[in-house]
């Protein structure tokens, strides 16, 4: 074997060969091999910048990655470090005075825990296997630039792995453990910047948040609400029918779906029916905009498979990965304007070109003044609705966006949302599939507000499109009033021009109709009223 690679590759190929692979030390489950990846991993920097000290430490290493481990062996390190930079001195590759200099410096590790994260390094594999292909990545001294965002990541790790604790400890189900999953990415680049797969966020295994396809529940609601406001016949004053239904199925069974209490409320406006999760009102509208122009929608927003036809798709029988749920909701948080989302930015070659060009691809998913119609009622859902806790857990005032989901037998617990700087995922649930007994509100709401609060990102105040105007209408009803006038008042996004019934004794109260407001705005003049 020695004489086969004597004549093919030269000494000096050998050698950076070796360089690239022998062990150097271990990192929880990873190993690290190869001085560029232990240079990242015990001074937190590239290889071309360690000075003669650092240099002469992982030469040391080399010998003995257990028994001379810095961390562990810090006296033992230094010593064999000082040696190897007499060595250095001896075959004049440095002068004494630097010997002498680099032998008196301390060690100088980097922190040690918090450098692994697999269920991100997998999306980064998947991408690059995506974008690039087997060729470019197999040139020697890539460099892989990714969004990863330390500080996002290790929220979204916290989050998850605090409640899923204390969830498990109020649980009756005593010797299974939940699982979960988290995403946070930036809306307007598509740039993914964390990815938590599992509670145990050190370690290889199955990556829910790539791989776990599981009913979305109510997270397929905004679709449904969506189509509607596209077709020019609803907006968020509409009001819609929350009653009980029943329809005979191809095959002959009944469905009658019921609301998550199993109550009915009758008459309702479409924001409040979509706030609160109504079910029948849903199932509803959908019927009447049909399932096909519901399945386009969502295809259109970034669902990958085509959705089964069926009524219960209105109520999220169709399954996705939080990944795939994610991709959706970055249309709605960036006005109907899809960012494919990315985990790597750039990759390198040895001399620091770029071996493709990208630029961030965005295409139109929706049309605009519908995503904003459709986003000032997502709203309502965290201030009046099902999300209405997470407020309790964001810094004051922060504005949000976002939608709860439960599948049928609480066996998934969603939550899915957006600020002015992120959009995220968070998913709870057991991998055998069995019922959590945790709604949306209840599970995966805690870790995606808890993930935000920690990244203390900007309220989500979209600038409304010139085709729209904001006004004011009874949560409860529907009709045009004023927050003077009625205690329920909320603030919703309709066509320009279009006509409300008003509440009795309420004058019109249009606000906010010039185009270039923003919801601050509104909520200043709000308090007006209310000081008023």
């Amino acid at each position: 074997m020695a004489l086969r690679l004597e004549a093919h590759f030269s000494k000096e190929e050998i050698l950076v060969a070796y360089l690239n692979e022998v062990y150097l030390g271990q990192d929880g489950p990873r190993a690290i091999h190869g001085f560029g990846l232990g240079s990242e991993y015990y001074f937190a920097k590239p290889l071309d910048e360690l000075d003669a000290g650092e240099l002469a430490l992982l030469i040391g290493i080399v010998k003995g990655p257990s028994y001379y481990d810095p961390r562990k062996h810090a006296d033992r390190a230094r010593v064999r470090r000082n040696l190897v930079l007499q060595e250095l001195e001896q075959a004049h590759l440095i002068d004494a005075a630097a010997a002498t200099r680099a032998a008196a410096s301390p060690i100088g590790l980097r922190p040690p825990g918090g450098s692994y994260v697999p269920a991100y390094l997998d999306l980064v594999r998947r991408h690059l296997k995506r974008d690039y292909t087997e060729a470019d990545l197999a040139a020697a001294g890539l460099a892989v630039y990714t969004s990863l965002d330390p500080r996002a990541q290790a929220a979204a790790e916290r989050a998850l792995m605090m409640n899923l604790k204390r969830l498990d400890a109020a649980s009756r189900m005593r010797g299974s453990r939940l699982e979960g999953a988290v995403i946070v990415a930036e809306p307007n680049s598509g740039d993914v910047v964390a990815v938590v797969g599992g509670r145990d966020v050190g370690t290889d295994g199955f990556n829910r948040a790539l791989d776990a396809r599981r009913p979305i529940g109510s997270l397929v609601k905004p679709a449904v609400y969506l189509t509607a406001l596209e077709t020019g016949r609803y907006n968020a004053a509409t009001v819609i029918e929350d009653a009980p239904i029943e329809l005979k199925l191809s095959d002959g069974s009944v469905w009658a779906p019921q609301n998550f209490e199993h109550q009915v409320y009758g008459r309702v406006p479409m924001a409040r029916a979509l706030a609160e999760s109504m079910n029948l009102a849903t199932v509803r509208l959908g019927l009447d905009i049909g399932l096909p122009k519901v399945a386009e929608t969502l295809q259109s927003l970034g669902l990958e498979r085509p959705a089964t036809l069926n009524p219960s798709l209105l109520l999220g029988t169709v399954e996705m990965t939080p990944l795939e749920v994610v991709q959706v909701y970055t249309a709605l948080a960036n006005g109907g304007y899809r960012a494919r989302l990315r985990a790597v930015r750039a990759v390198l070659d040895e001399h620091g070109r770029p071996l493709k060009s990208f630029k961030v691809q965005i295409e139109e998913a929706a049309p605009p003044a519908a995503v904003y119609q459709l986003d000032r009622m997502l709203t309502l859902v965290t201030t009046h609705g099902t999300g209405r806790d997470a407020a309790a857990r964001l810094p004051r005032g922060t504005v949000v966006a976002g939608k709860t989901g439960t599948s049928s037998d609480t066996r998934d617990s969603w939550f899915a949302g957006f600020t002015g700087s992120y959009v995220s995922v968070a998913w709870v649930g057991y991998d055998d599939n069995h019922a959590t007994g945790l709604t949306g509100a209840a599970g995966a709401l805690p870790v995606w507000a808890d993930t935000l609060a920690r990244l203390r990102s900007a309220s989500f105040e979209p600038v409304p499109p010139e085709l729209v105007e904001d006004r004011w209408i009874g949560f409860g009803d529907g009709l045009e009033t004023s927050p003077a006038c009625s205690a329920d008042a909320v603030l919703v996004s309709v066509p320009k021009d279009t006509v409300l019934t008003a509440k009795p004794g309420c004058g019109p109260a249009s606000m906010g109709t010039s185009p270039s407001g923003t919801m601050g705005d509104k909520i200043k003049e709000w308090l007006k009223h209310i000081v008023h």
